[in-house]
């Protein structure tokens, strides 16, 4: 069977984790390296690339036209829309969802020096920065993994900010200066967890990915992703979600802030684990009617400049 992945060294390492759990079964697998939009152009920044599936559409093709077996993705990257045809198989246990910081020097966030240059990606992560810490200077990094962090000891950047959930399953772990806890980072919806997508009319195969699927990952991940289809966004907006089950029961957290730090909002909500999707479209409607509804307006039309010039 064949398994599509991107070929960066972590969708590699997390496909070849798929490929090794699935082969306890005595199937034999075989990875097969798509190239996607999002690889193709590693210097202009996502937001201006824009768009869905930027690194999920060609994957989703070649499972479609039956190239693939099955395909693994970050959940963060896939849409909240569904494609035509295709459904998620297995949803892996989550790897700890939250950013870190590495800093060039060892420093942690709140000791770094006045105009810092940071560099980040993410118009989430760029908005959480800059609500604490709006001196800082916030410049877009590209890469895979490796490339972000070489480019951190080269000296182009004080530090950077990367996905946890990455950085271990490269085993790179001891380079991280600092986790960032919840209060400061609410991470991308559905960080952290491996998608395991397959075609909708195979029964055989989702058989046999349903051996290694996730239920808390699926409610968690549910509660996120509902959130963020909630409010009308893709992986390139500036939205943060953390759901988190406690026994029969799920807490939604969300964030909702403009690029330039300011306007802001955040929220929480407790449910029940069953009614995941419900939560996080109840909380999309909530924090709509308290502003989100603006930011987000604002930013699809200005992109990365500052809510302020725009909003009335």
């Amino acid at each position: 069977m064949r398994i599509g992945t991107r070929g960066s060294a972590l969708a590699l390492a997390q496909s070849e984790h798929v490929r090794g759990l699935l082969s306890k079964g005595g199937e034999r697998y075989e990875l097969v390296r798509i190239v996607t939009t999002g690889d193709r152009d590693q210097d202009t920044s996502l937001s201006k690339i824009g768009g869905k599936g930027i690194f999920t559409k060609e994957i989703e093709t070649a499972l479609l036209e039956g190239r693939i077996d099955l395909a693994v993705h970050s959940l963060k990257d896939l849409p909240t829309e569904e494609s035509a045809g295709l459904a998620i198989g297995a949803l892996l246990p989550r790897e700890d969802a939250q950013d870190v910081l590495l800093s060039r020097d060892g420093v942690r966030f709140e000791g770094l020096r006045q105009g810092a240059r940071v560099g980040t990606s993410s118009l989430r992560r760029r908005s959480q920065l800059l609500a604490r810490r709006p001196d800082l200077d916030i410049q877009d990094l590209r890469g895979n993994v490796p490339t972000r962090i070489a480019r951190l000891e080269a000296g182009l950047f004080d530090a950077i900010v990367l996905a946890h959930a990455g950085l271990r399953r490269l085993g790179m772990h001891g380079l991280v200066t600092e986790r960032f806890e919840e209060d400061l980072m609410l991470p991308a919806p559905g960080q952290g967890i491996v998608a395991v997508q397959i075609r909708s009319d195979d029964p055989a195969t989702s058989s046999v990915v349903a051996r290694i699927h996730d239920p808390v990952s699926e409610a968690e991940g549910a509660a996120e992703r509902a959130f963020l289809a909630g409010l009308g966004g893709g992986c390139l907006v500036p939205v943060g979600a953390r759901g988190q089950v406690s026994g029969d029961r799920l807490r939604l957290s969300g964030y909702v802030g403009a690029p330039s730090g300011t306007p802001w909002i955040r929220k929480s909500l407790e449910g029940d684990v069953r009614d995941a999707s419900s939560l996080g479209e109840r909380l999309a409607d909530e924090m709509l009617a308290e502003g989100a509804d603006a930011i987000l307006t604002s930013v699809r039309r200005n992109g990365e400049r500052s809510v302020d010039e725009v909003l009335p």
